[in-house]
């Protein structure tokens, strides 16, 4: 056995009600929090404001899905001239993708606020969009110091969205279980993951007030995040960003659609993989488990559904084979475009139809 394995240092605050600290945390990084959140999150991102009382320096409502480096210059700007020396993101991963946008060019401390269960709170991946084209990349500034996760805050994330934030955390894990890096303790993080989320998101769907489910998810979702952070990322996340930058398509909802079919392809070269998943999910056929699970949790499972045109079918397997991710089962052309069009259409993942 031969490996590698580095934990990122990160501060997690785990309990319900975990928000009440927030002040507390805030003094241990700074004096000037900016306070950032999606304008549809600005209700919850307002009492966090309120409850900083005169560490908040201000309130940035413009996260925006991908982070369009408009918003991202917007909100740098709006951080220097606040004189801001912490950032508070509550959301999903828009938001905090917009924090790690301000912390890339300032080294201003993030404080992580998860209402999702995107996982992007564990991670130095950042990501920004210009020209129809999603930009991603590591640096260790953008790692968020501390990352507050309150399940009394998922309650109200709508039950459909719990679900596809949810298997866009499953395809953290996932690919975690076959990354080029991956190692022992992160496919043990990975498994138990899977199993979390897998159990908690139907019990979510059926009773979205059930807080014990919330919590399971969102631990589930932590160690995603853990998974995302510490292994590398393949085909899967490959396709998923290049559909969000270059058709505009919803990140979580886009991960719940493509999963199963990249799990499919690459099934044969990543067996113990599938074994894994096979055992955390209970289930026998992984990648058609996965659109099940879609289906019981209200997701779509066609990316036409999503509103990507047929016409991009080309055009988004020609973006993902350009300086593409690795990939346990070699990448080819024919084989992605397959993989594409399946997706587009809905079809049973791994069908040459």
């Amino acid at each position: 056995m031969r490996f590698n394995y580095r934990s990122l240092p990160c501060n997690v605050v785990f309990h319900e009600g975990a928000l009440a600290q927030l002040p507390e945390e805030v003094k241990k990084l700074g004096s000037k929090a900016l306070v950032l959140s999606t304008p549809e999150q600005r209700p919850i991102a307002q009492c966090a404001a309120a409850a900083l009382g005169d560490l908040s320096v201000g309130l940035f409502d413009r996260a925006t899905m991908h982070v369009p480096i408009e918003v991202a210059e917007l909100a740098r700007s709006t951080a220097r001239e606040l004189r801001a020396d912490v950032c508070v993101a509550i959301g999903g991963g828009s938001t905090i993708g917009l924090g790690k946008a301000i912390a890339l060019v300032s080294e201003i401390p993030i404080i992580a606020v998860p209402t999702t269960y995107a996982g992007s709170e564990m991670t130095q991946i950042w990501g920004i969009t210009a020209d129809g084209l999603k930009k991603t990349g590591k640096d260790a500034r953008v790692l968020p110091k501390t990352v507050i996760y309150d399940p009394i805050l998922t309650l109200t994330l709508p039950s459909t969205l719990s679900g596809t934030s949810g298997i866009n955390a499953l395809a953290h894990c996932a690919e975690a279980l076959y990354a080029q890096d991956a190692n022992p303790i992160t496919s043990i993080v990975a498994e138990e993951g899977i199993r979390a989320l897998a159990t908690s998101l139907p019990a979510i769907t059926a009773s979205p007030t059930n807080i014990d489910a919330r919590s399971e998810a969102l631990y589930g979702a932590w160690l995603a995040g853990i998974c995302l952070g510490t292994a590398g990322v393949a085909l899967h996340h490959k396709l998923c960003h290049t559909l969000g930058g270059a058709c505009n398509l919803p990140h979580s909802e886009t991960h719940a659609v493509v999963l199963p079919h990249a799990l499919a392809y690459n099934a044969r070269a990543a067996p113990d993989a599938m074994r894994r998943l096979a055992r955390a999910m209970g289930c026998a056929d992984v990648p058609q488990a996965l659109v099940d699970l879609a289906k019981a949790v209200g997701a779509r499972t066609a990316l036409k559904d999503l509103d990507m045109a047929e016409r991009d079918i080309d055009r988004v397997t020609d973006l993902a084979l350009e300086n593409p991710y690795w990939n346990p089962e070699p990448l080819t052309r024919s084989g992605v475009r397959v993989l594409v069009h399946n997706a587009y259409w809905g079809l049973r993942p791994g069908s040459t139809n």
